[in-house]
């Protein structure tokens, strides 16, 4: 029931957070002093994360499929052949 809450919510504290990501409190505090994740600290004490910035970190960096590469490649291939 709560994780259902933290899918409603916008807005998430650190515990929601961890939750959320699956991660330790720990790491996630390691990360947003790296400034590797969109977080809000609007006090200077308490850290909050946008739930729709989270799942867009979430979804960088994506990595092609062996079969999505090759059909890629096929494609190119097929489009500038060599004259």
């Amino acid at each position: 029931l709560q994780d259902q809450n933290i899918l409603k919510k916008e807005v998430l504290n650190l515990n929601e957070t961890c939750k959320y990501l699956e991660m330790s409190a720990s790491h996630l505090y390691k990360m947003t002093s790296k400034k590797q994740i969109p977080h809000f600290c609007p006090q200077g004490k308490k850290l909050y994360f946008k739930r729709a910035e989270l799942d867009e970190w979430l979804l960088r960096n994506r990595k092609d499929s062996l079969d999505n590469i090759e059909t890629m490649a096929a494609n190119y291939l097929i489009n500038n052949k060599i004259k």
